[in-house]
Formats: C-alpha cells, structure tokens, sequence
C-alpha cells in the first residue's frame, strides 16, 4: 500500500513510499481490525514533525508515518471484536498506546509519566497517513455514518472536552461549585471545538483571540450563542468588567497548543481520556 511518511528529526523529508499492507493477524488474540483511511486531519503537531523538531520511528525502522487525526471505515475484524465493529462501521483511533507507568498500566495513558511514549504517528508507532492500518478493537471508538464529514475532529476535540472535564475534577474538591460563564482564548480549531463543548454543558462562552470580526471563526461561534472579541480592540480587563467574571478560562492560543515549548513527559491532552 501507499503512505506517506518522514525521517524523524530531519527536516522535510515527507515522501511517498510503499509500505506492507497490515493484517488483522497483526494484532493477538484475534482483536485485530483492518482500517480503510478516509480523512487524515493535518494539525500544529503535523507541522513541527515535519520541521524536525522531533519524532520517533518504530523500533528497526528509519522512517514514521505521521498523522494521529482520522477517521476510517472497517474492511475486516479478527473474531475477538466485538460486533459493534464490524465491517462498514465508521471509526476513529486513539493515539496513546499504554507505556510503562502506573498510569498506563490503569488505562490513563493520557496522563503517563514516561518520558518515552507510545503515540500514533508521533512516537514509536506509524500513524494513519496511510492507505489502511490495523489496530486492537480497544483503541478503537465507533462513530454512526452521520458523522462522516466531522468525525475526523474527534481527536483534536478530546483536548478541549480533556480540559474542562479536568477542570471540573479539580473545583470538586470544593463540594459546590457551579460555572456559568467561560473565557477561550484562542479560535483556532481546540479554541473554537473548546466553545462548542462549553456550549454543550450550557456555559455563556466568550472567545477572544487577536483577529477583528467579522471573519468565518467568529461568525462560527455566534452560530452556537457564543460571543466573540477581538483582543485589539478590547483588553481582557475590560471583556471581565463587561462579560464576566469568568468561572473557566480555557486558554488555546496556538503558541500554548506547540508541543515543541513543553518537556516530552508532559501528557498528551488529546488522548482520549474522555472517550473512556
């Protein structure tokens, strides 16, 4: 099959290249499923590995497949899988595979404190910018066929949904603690899927990020009952004074979301514990 992928740690050496086609027999036990690629998502992380800034090929190998957001359709499943799984059915993959920390062994992977992990096309592990992949049913999630042109944002929408469920685990030591108004900074794709999530949950969200409206992400937010402010025509003093206060700020700007301005042993915010 086609994939494409990159020497990691060398600059922009993305290329096509064939590479074996995997087998359900791949995976032990016969909980291996065979994956049709049908969108990859390209992010800042996509970016910075092809940049060199860092990566890591399988072990024996010299070369990564990136690519850690998709949404794929299932062509075959071992016997192990379950029947929700099967062929025809949309799905999308986690990206941390358990290491060797307490938290691995647990299924918090998300929060491993290994300084080296195991993540779909970033470390160690070939990602899905690739004509079809395999994987244990576990790290699988099953999406229904309405989903088709959306579900390759939910791995990139666990970071925000990650966030606010951590946010409300830490107030509920407090016993009472009842948010009703949020900030996001940022509206890039985490800022603008963090509002969407903060809607859901019925918060009175207000995004700012540096751009004037009116341009397509703001008119995105006020679409879900947002509101939108342009951080140079109103500093974050005064959006509090007349928005707030703020019960959750939720900070994702694009410079915060750089894996490269964080130590390799910092969790993964965008690996699914939400999904568990």
């Amino acid at each position: 099959m086609k994939a494409l992928a990159i020497r990691p740690r060398q600059p922009r050496t993305l290329h096509l290249i064939e590479h074996p086609t995997p087998s359900v027999a791949d995976v032990d036990e016969g909980r291996g499923v065979l994956v049709q690629v049908l969108r990859v998502g390209v992010d800042g992380t996509d970016k910075e590995l092809h940049s060199g800034e860092y990566g890591e090929a399988p072990p024996g190998e010299d070369v990564l497949i990136p690519g850690h957001e998709s949404l794929g359709v299932v062509v075959e499943a071992g016997p192990a899988v379950p029947g929700a799984i099967s062929p025809g059915q949309l799905v999308v993959a986690t990206v941390r595979r358990p290491g060797g920390s307490i938290y691995d062994q647990i299924g918090l992977q998300d929060l491993s404190t290994d300084d080296a992990y195991w993540e779909r096309g970033i470390s160690r592990l070939h990602g899905f910018l690739s004509e079809y992949y395999v994987e244990d049913h576990r790290y699988l999630v099953a999406l229904p066929a309405a989903l088709n042109e959306v579900g390759v944002l939910l791995e990139p929408m666990t970071i925000s949904e990650k966030a606010v469920r951590q946010a409300f685990e830490i107030q509920r030591r407090l016993k009472v603690w009842s948010p009703r108004r949020a900030l996001v900074l940022g509206a890039g794709a985490i800022g603008l899927l963090a509002a969407l999530v903060l809607r859901l949950r019925g918060f009175e969200v207000v995004i700012a990020a540096r751009r004037a409206a009116p341009y397509r992400n703001s008119d995105l937010v006020e679409l879900i009952g947002g509101a939108y402010a342009s951080t140079e025509e109103v500093s974050l003093a005064a959006l509090s004074d007349d928005r707030g206060p703020f019960d959750l700020i939720l900070e994702a700007p694009a410079s915060v979301r750089s894996r490269s301005k964080r130590p390799r042993s910092w969790p993964r915010t965008g690996s699914w514990s939400c999904c568990r």
